[in-house]
């Protein structure tokens, strides 16, 4: 307690040490330093993930050149033009597990000539491989985002990946290239993210980490560098919190051969992976479960961190959390195979407490992909036919979207307990930031289901006159948006924040997001 409080100024620190512990248990106290503003938050920390399952592509992004659902080239406009909104930064594909399956070949040239293949690992169902490499690197481009590809080194050969980067990559004349133009694409997109391989501890191969790392430095040995695209090769890290795979890896490959090394963390609100809960018929215990879960996300990276800062104490090599959300049971009457789930405003806190600690790691934590984008585990957007509903989880990226790119203001936060049958979170959490025109952002989630917490913040070199904000909120922490009902969860404007001489005093409902602007 008393390295925390040096932080604080002098009358932060006259109301932690009163005498009135009743009056600092009903109030959060948070100082947001400008003065060690240097950290940029990468703008890949808002990137997202659609695996080939379900109706992630298929039924999602994908309806096809003949559908009567408005499309381009076969890619849903509304979804395109939602996403486009929120600046998605970098999208991964093809999986997750379906990735060590893939071969990409099967994928290109005329529609009528690819190869079909069922998808073994999520469901047997049958793929036509009509959305492919080219298709994908179209989304991305309407998308605006950059493309991360998930390379197959569990079922794949060294040269089928090797052809994979220069088919996105080369422009050295080959047969390779020779290739891609014959399928309607001249010049090379310059791909630059690389996954080399996918959860190699599990279906990726139930590797060991000490076989991984060898196969590693082989594969991405002949992923070559191209003329104006060089890559940023991203290992197949850690399955949780596991510290042995971290260490094998970072010992074991030379770092000049990766950019980066994912990590994979999942959310669910029972503790049993085989009744992981529903996602909308769900009381206070899962309520308080899930979110303990989530927030556990923050040991995890100080962990993992310390593993990485013993090798690399520069901070040279990224965390790439690239599948991150929460997992609940699939909604009754859909093929469990499809991990289709509904998103309530429990997710949606979950999402920001998340986005928060990476916001705040961003030292070592380049980059994120919510686990997925669409009808798959914790969506940003749901499909019904013609229908399209946004999720709360989306809104919160909405509200968020300010971090990206922006300089980190560090804080330090002390907050109420929100305590449930015996055990306590932290209610309040939050990050801050302040963006290329100075505006600063901060925001916090209160967990706290009931109360509103009063938030007194005081700043150190921070400038501001005015304050303005979004909320997201509802009535009941499982309130959902359904077909039926497709707004019932969604951002509004925030009035309930106010300057008190040099302090911002803030009142934060409960269950409830809130990102402020101060100018």
């Amino acid at each position: 307690m008393k390295k925390l409080l040096h932080y604080f100024p002098l009358l932060l620190v006259s109301v932690c040490l009163s005498p009135a512990i009743s009056f600092a248990q009903s109030e959060a106290t948070l100082f947001v330093n400008g003065n060690d503003s240097h950290q940029i938050i990468s703008k890949d920390i808002y990137g997202m993930f659609s695996e080939d399952l379900g109706q992630g592509i298929y039924g999602g992004f994908w309806v096809g050149k003949k559908s009567d659902i408005p499309n381009k080239d076969g890619i849903r406009l509304d979804l395109v033009n939602a996403f486009k909104k929120i600046h998605i930064p970098v999208l991964r594909w093809p999986g997750g597990c379906f990735a060590d399956t893939y071969h990409w070949k099967d994928g290109i040239g005329p529609e009528d000539k690819r190869v079909g293949i069922a998808n073994e690992d999520w469901g047997m169902v049958p793929d036509n491989n009509h959305f492919g490499t080219n298709e994908f690197m179209e989304l991305c481009d309407m998308l605006g985002s950059d493309p991360y590809i998930a390379g197959n080194m569990g079922s794949g050969t060294v040269q089928e990946m090797s052809q994979w980067v220069a088919y996105l990559n080369s422009d050295i004349p080959s047969a390779i290239t020779d290739l891609r133009k014959e399928n309607g694409r001249d010049k090379p997109w310059k791909v630059q993210f690389w996954g080399v391989g996918n959860e190699s501890w599990g279906c990726g191969g139930a590797m060991t980490p000490e076989y991984y790392s060898d196969l590693y430095r082989r594969y991405a040995n002949f992923c070559k560098n191209y003329p104006g695209a060089p890559l940023k090769k991203i290992a197949s890290g850690p399955n949780g919190n596991d510290i042995h795979w971290m260490d094998v890896l970072m010992k074991n490959i030379p770092h000049n051969m990766m950019w980066g090394v994912s990590l994979h963390y999942y959310t669910i609100a029972t503790g049993n992976w085989r009744d992981k809960g529903s996602a909308t018929q769900f009381g206070e215990d899962q309520y308080f479960g899930a979110l303990q879960r989530a927030l556990n996300m923050k040991t995890v990276l100080n962990d993992q961190e310390a593993v990485m800062n013993q090798y690399d104490p520069q901070k040279k090599i990224a965390l790439v959390v690239d599948e991150w959300g929460i997992w609940t049971n699939p909604e009754p009457g859909s093929n469990p195979a499809f991990l289709y789930q509904q998103n309530s405003l429990r997710d949606a806190l979950i999402a920001a407490s998340t986005l928060n600690i990476f916001n705040n790691h961003a030292d070592r934590v380049k980059m994120a992909c919510l686990a997925q984008t669409v009808n798959v585990l914790q969506a940003l957007a749901l499909t019904q036919g013609k229908k399209m509903v946004l999720t709360p989880t989306y809104y919160v990226f909405d509200m968020y979207q300010v971090h990206q790119n922006a300089t980190l203001l560090p804080l330090k936060l002390i907050s109420p307990d929100y305590t449930f049958d015996g055990q306590s979170i932290p209610a309040v959490n939050a990050s801050a930031s302040r963006d290329s025109s100075g505006v600063v952002h901060i925001s916090l989630v209160n967990l706290d289901p009931s109360k509103t917490i009063t938030i007194k913040t005081s700043f150190g070199d921070v400038s501001w006159n005015q304050v303005s904000g979004t909320i997201l909120t509802s009535a009941h922490f499982d309130d959902y948006n359904s077909f039926e009902d497709p707004y019932k969860v969604k951002e509004a404007s925030f009035s309930g924040a106010k300057k008190e001489g040099n302090m911002l005093v803030v009142q934060l409902p409960p269950k409830s997001v809130v990102v402020l602007a101060l100018k």
